[in-house]
This record gives structure tokens, C-alpha cells and sequence, in this order.
């Protein structure tokens, strides 16, 4: 046989089904079978970064099916079926290590022409990533079938022989100067807690994503971004609240949470049970608490229950329209936060009506959030008041400066024009300004709820759901912060003394 036909017969061989070519090798001389277990080394590697790795490894490299759900999204993104993908699932189950050490080696591999990235929320845990593939390539070059050239062997950038192909690693906020890249891998890229509470460092994350990394991309580029949640407007948050239908997202809490999860996991089920059951994830929720276990653990940075709000006190104090109607108030009033400031953990502006009666009990009346530009939530705010008969409407200023006031005064002067107010005086607009964070501006509101002072007049499920997931530490969303707004506005001095004594906020001071 030639060279050539032994090439040839080499190159059908592994067209084969794998029956086909164990009936082959069985039947092969002991030259060509040798010849056959190379080849059969080799497709194994080709297989997938797990195979890869257990080939490499001696089988000693752990597998399990949601780091098969790794390895069948590097496999789509290498064959162009996708483009965008999202892993997000709690510390320790393996991510890191195969997404942004086995898979990059496996890609290189099969793609030696290729130029990878890899970004993490520091240059030196993206150069660990490097270092990793650059010695891999050198302890296996042979069986990998790739080298990397001499004068280009650094951690956080080196080239492989025969082309263009090699890995840049960088931090995030620095540069990826240089080639483009085939396949962007973007891990951890937050820190910790205190960097994922910062609004600058989310703003500084996310303006590096869009102004660095997305312009390095060939134009068959793919991106893979790995994450632990930290929080709702974490660099995953913004992507999934922009553009999640362009993205696989791969979400895998670390205690299955629902029917459709992506694993088949019957709620309650372990992610890893053969490392991590679920006896050793109830002690880490006790150990960490509820925030941290919500963000990291289960892949949503709201708790699903338990904040500074309990359900309980909500629903005890409820009351339906009929029982309300027999109430005298003695102030009504509409509180608006608009869209926008600190975060974008809801684009929404909330448009929440509160009331109190004569014996300082507090009603939530009305919820008409929603996603609004200025002249809209200006309008639903007169609307609102004009159904409620408000005396005054209290929108936050933080943002906006005058224009909270030019906004309401405008819309109403609209309504006043189609003849939706019927000669009624537009309602006193109160502007706040929060010296304090949210957080702080909240907490005695809760108390009131758990005081049985604040009644919600039927059912409001996206308010109640944000006041019952908000816990200290995170940004507020915009239904609750603009309850927060009424509710203060109404509540008398003594009914909120139990505000912090170190906080500052004049809107606290000359209460009604």
C-alpha cells in the first residue's frame, strides 16, 4: 500500500460510523491496528473539550451533564450554529475550567488558524487562563498537533506555528489590541460584591463590552460569557435585559427552581450531586446568607422571597375595593420615580398612587408602571391623579433635575387642553431629593408594613414582587422606590422613627 492509500484508507476510516470501524480494527493487522488507535485518540479529542480532556487527563478530569452543556455550546459556536452564549451557574461546579481552559485548547486544536481571546475582571486571572492553555499546549503538543512558536510564548498572549492562530488575554476595562478574534471568552468579569454595588464599575464594565470588546470580533465571531450573578444590572443582566433573545443562555442554579430547567432537574434537585448535594448547598445558604445565595447560587440576584418586605405582612393587611370604600382619606397623592439614574435595573418609571386615612393608616391604591418616556409617564401621572382625586404628585429629582417639574406641569397643561381635567387645579408637584441611599429610605417603610399600617387595596403583583425580593445592598427597582416616595410623603414623623439616626435626609424634617 502506498502512502497515499494508506491515507486515503486512514481518511475514510474516520467517515465511519463507530461499529464500522471497531468491525475494522478487529479484522486489522497489528501495524494498522496500532495505526487505528492513534486515529482513534485523535477523534476522540476532536469529539469535544471534555473528551478532550479526559483523553488528555487519563480519564481523570471530571464530566458531568451540565459541563456536557459546556462542551455542546463550544461545539455549536465552533460550527457557526450560534454566536452568542451565556453561562451562568454558582462557583465551583467546573465553569471556568472548561469554558476557558479545556474548550480554548480544543478550539485551538481543531482551529490552529484562529485567534482567541479570553477577559476576566483582572489581567492576572485572565493571564492564569493563558498560562493554563500555554502550558497545555506545551505538555501535549505532540498529541495535540500544535506548537507554538518560539519567540511568542506569553501568558496573556502567544501564537501557534503554522499561521495566525493564538490566544490574547486581557482584563476587563484594558485593551485587546491586535488580531481580532474568532471566539471571545468573557469570565468572571465581576470581582466581588462591593465591585457588582458600584454603578461606576457596572457602567465601566459595560462600557468596555460595547466600545472594546465587540469591535475585535471577525466577523464570524462568537462570544462565550461565564458569570456567577452579582446583581440585576451585572454585566449579564444588562445583556439579557437589552438583547436576550440573541443569545443561548445556559442557566443553571446550584438547586433546580423550576420545571423548564435546562437539565430536566425536577425543582429541588442538585446541580452536582455528586460533589455538592443538597444537604452541603443548605449549609452554604445558611453560611452566606440570602443575598449572596439568591445571586451566586441560584443565578438570581433577587432572593425569590424574604427581603426587607415579608409576603405575610402584605397579604394580612390586604383589603379589597369594597372594604375600602367605605374610608374617608385625608390625602391622596401620586409618587413617580422615573426611569433611569444609579442603575438600569428596570427601565420602567414607577407610577404608584398611595393614600392615608384620618387614623394614619396608609393605602397602596394604584400601580400604572411601566416602560415610559418622559411626556408618557408625565401624562399617566396627571391621569392617575385626576382618577384618584390627588392632592399632589411626588416625583424623585435625583435625575432630572427641574424637568420632574416641567414634565408633570406640561402634561397637565395637555389634559387641561383636551378637556380631560374639567377645570380641576393641578395637584401640588413635590420634588425629592434622597440624600440617602435607597436602601436606607426603605427600611422604616417596611416597618410600617410590618407595623399592619400600610394596606394594599387589592392585588398588585409586580409591586409586590419587588418589594418581597428587595433585600439591603441592592439597587431598588422603580415600583417599590416609587411607593417608598408616597408612603414617606404620607406617613406623620413618629410613624418613621425608625429611621436610622446616622442617615441624612431633609425629607424626613417638618413632616405634616
Amino acid at each position: 500500500m502506498t502512502p497515499r492509500d494508506h491515507e486515503s484508507v486512514i481518511a475514510h476510516y474516520k467517515t465511519l460510523p463507530p461499529a464500522q470501524r471497531r468491525t475494522i480494527a478487529r479484522a486489522a493487522s497489528p501495524t494498522l491496528r496500532a495505526e487505528l488507535v492513534r486515529v482513534e485518540r485523535q477523534l476522540a479529542m476532536d469529539r469535544s473539550p471534555g473528551a478532550l480532556a479526559a483523553v488528555l487527563t487519563g480519564g481523570r478530569e471530571m464530566q458531568a451533564p451540565h459541563l456536557d452543556l459546556i462542551d455542546q455550546a463550544f461545539i455549536d459556536m465552533a460550527a457557526g450554529r450560534c454566536d452568542r452564549v451565556m453561562l451562568t451557574m454558582p462557583p465551583r461546579h467546573g465553569k471556568s475550567r472548561r469554558a476557558s481552559r479545556w474548550a480554548p485548547l480544543w478550539y485551538l486544536r481543531r482551529n490552529p488558524g484562529h485567534r482567541m481571546m479570553i477577559a476576566s475582571y483582572s489581567a492576572d486571572l485572565a493571564d492564569d487562563h493563558g498560562r493554563w492553555i500555554r502550558d497545555a499546549i506545551n505538555t501535549w503538543g505532540d498529541d495535540l498537533g500544535i506548537q507554538l512558536k518560539a519567540g511568542s510564548q506569553a501568558a496573556n498572549r502567544f501564537d501557534i506555528v503554522g499561521g495566525e492562530g493564538g490566544l490574547l488575554a486581557a482584563g476587563i476595562g484594558g485593551g485587546l489590541t491586535g488580531r481580532g478574534a474568532h471566539i471571545a471568552i468573557v469570565d468572571d468579569p465581576v470581582k466581588d460584591m462591593a465591585d457588582a454595588d458600584s454603578p461606576t464599575m457596572r457602567k465601566r464594565a459595560w462600557d468596555w463590552w460595547t466600545s472594546v470588546l465587540q469591535t475585535r470580533l471577525e466577523p464570524v465571531g462568537a462570544i462565550c460569557l461565564i458569570q456567577t450573578r452579582w446583581h440585576e444590572d451585572d454585566l449579564a443582566g444588562r445583556i439579557l435585559a437589552t438583547e436576550r433573545d440573541a443569545w443561548r443562555v445556559i442557566d443553571l442554579p446550584a438547586i433546580a427552581d423550576s420545571y423548564d430547567d435546562p437539565l430536566g432537574r425536577a425543582p429541588g434537585e442538585a446541580l452536582w450531586p455528586e460533589r455538592f448535594d443538597v444537604t452541603h448547598h443548605a449549609k452554604t445558604r445558611k453560611r452566606v446568607g440570602e443575598r449572596v445565595w439568591a445571586a451566586l447560587y441560584l443565578q438570581k440576584p433577587r432572593p425569590p422571597e424574604g427581603g426587607v418586605w415579608r409576603r405575610e405582612w402584605i397579604e394580612t393587611a390586604r383589603i379589597n375595593a369594597v372594604q375600602f370604600s367605605g374610608l374617608d382619606m385625608a390625602r391622596i397623592v401620586v409618587a413617580v420615580d422615573p426611569a433611569g439614574g444609579e442603575s438600569t435595573v428596570g427601565d420602567e418609571t414607577g407610577v404608584i398612587g398611595v393614600g392615608r386615612d384620618f387614623d394614619r393608616q396608609l393605602y397602596v391604591l394604584a400601580d400604572r408602571s411601566g416602560s415610559m418616556g418622559a411626556n408618557d409617564w408625565g401624562l399617566a401621572a396627571c391621569r392617575l391623579a385626576l382618577e384618584l382625586k390627588a392632592d399632589a404628585i411626588v416625583v424623585e429629582k435625583n435625575y432630572g433635575g427641574d424637568m420632574a417639574r416641567q414634565i408633570v406641569t406640561q402634561a397637565w397643561e395637555q389634559l387641561r387642553r383636551e378637556g380631560v381635567t374639567k377645570g380641576l387645579l393641578m395637584p401640588m408637584i413635590l420634588e425629592v431629593t434622597a440624600k440617602v441611599g435607597k436602601r436606607l429610605r426603605a427600611a422604616p417603610v417596611a416597618q410600617l408594613y410590618e407595623q399592619q399600617l400600610v394596606h394594599h387595596v387589592g392585588e398588585y403583583p409586580e409591586l409586590e414582587g419587588q418589594m418581597v425580593t428587595w433585600v439591603e445592598g441592592m439597587d431598588s427597582p422603580d415600583r417599590m422606590d416609587a411607593a417608598v416616595h408616597g408612603l414617606t410623603e404620607l406617613a406623620d414623623p413618629d410613624q418613621l422613627d425608625t429611621l436610622p439616626t446616622d442617615t441624612d435626609d431633609d425629607r424626613f424634617d417638618g413632616r405634616r
